[in-house]
């Protein structure tokens, strides 16, 4: 393979690494963005039906007007706004390309599925969405058990178990419910959690309250069965009969990779990646965190909204070096 020599290569094709992008080339930076998933593959493997939280203008990147025929925009509109965003700027883009190596000698080495690159610098923007939390009990491999909700009509009929009290468990519990699953939540906490949306919180709650969908609080699964699953509930163990399991843990960004370039992870709670806020570079010189993936744990903290700054800042910092 022929070696391709850039100023910035971009791990990441979501909305902040299209953004890096953006701002490279407004640099006059050369540039690639290489993602191992589709364009913006996190958002891609949303559920379908869902809703963001931000309005549209919130969600803009490069100065391309989002138009949104709702309120709040919805999953196919975000995929075609930054479908139209890439294609709007000519983004130098590598999907379905996976990073095999990285190494620095002088610049930096970067082997992946599909090329080899050389680069003066490197910006991380892969986000938290490819890892989920896992629940570390026997039973978990079974094809049953499934940590992405898509949509709810392979649960009609089904008996659903969903493990969570934030906004994804909120909405597959209300969804599959609504489509004919037989649904039971089982939450470690008291309560559902205090940051699901505030129009779908007395939802859930009347669903709970009436019964439609059973809750067991302060409970945790022990075991998972082909047939059924096992839990620890305040009352003592119960087995409870079920067909799949939609375990909405949360995700986390991938450490070993980011320890892997030489990285350092904090030793705080969240594992906050080490990075200045001013540059946003890291302790390694040349190699920037952009997006999400700055939180380390704290994956509510960074949003497309409030990192998109992240962009320009590294930009700046680059051009500025060079």
């Amino acid at each position: 393979m022929q070696k391709q020599s850039y100023d910035v290569v971009i791990i990441g094709a979501g909305p902040i690494g299209l953004a890096c992008g953006i701002e490279a080339k407004k640099k006059g930076l050369s540039y690639i963005i290489i993602d191992k998933g589709c364009l913006v593959n996190s958002l891609y493997n949303y559920p379908k039906n869902m809703t963001f939280f931000s309005t549209s203008e919130k969600l803009e990147i490069g100065g391309v007007p989002f138009v949104s025929h709702n309120p709040k925009p919805t999953r196919s509109e975000a995929l075609e706004y930054y479908r139209r965003v890439a294609m709007n700027w000519e983004l130098n883009i590598g999907l379905y390309e996976e990073i095999v190596s990285v190494d620095k000698e002088t610049n930096f080495k970067i082997v992946s599925s599909k090329a080899h690159y050389e680069a003066k610098n490197l910006v991380i923007a892969t986000g938290f969405y490819d890892l989920p939390f896992l629940l570390n009990v026997p039973g978990e491999s079974l094809t049953k058990v499934k940590h992405y909700y898509d949509e709810p009509h392979p649960y009609f009929g089904q008996k659903i178990i969903v493990i969570g009290a934030a906004n994804s468990s909120v909405d597959a519990a209300l969804e599959t419910y609504r489509k004919g699953a037989e649904v039971t939540m089982v939450i470690r906490e008291s309560e559902i959690n205090d940051r699901v949306k505030y129009w779908v919180r007395p939802d859930i709650d009347n669903r709970i309250k009436e019964g439609s969908i059973k809750a067991y609080f302060n409970s945790t699964i022990t075991e998972i069965k082909e047939h059924s699953v096992s839990v620890n509930t305040p009352e003592g163990n119960m087995e409870i009969e079920n067909d799949f399991v939609l375990a909405m843990t949360g995700y986390q960004p991938s450490f070993e990779f980011l320890e892997s370039l030489g990285i350092e992870i904090g030793t705080d709670e969240m594992k906050t990646p080490r990075h200045d806020p001013e540059t946003m570079e890291t302790n390694v010189s040349g190699i920037y965190l952009a997006g999400v993936v700055c939180g380390g744990l704290q994956t509510n903290k960074w949003f497309i909204e409030n990192s998109r700054v992240h962009a320009e800042i590294i930009a700046n910092s680059i051009k500025n070096l060079s």
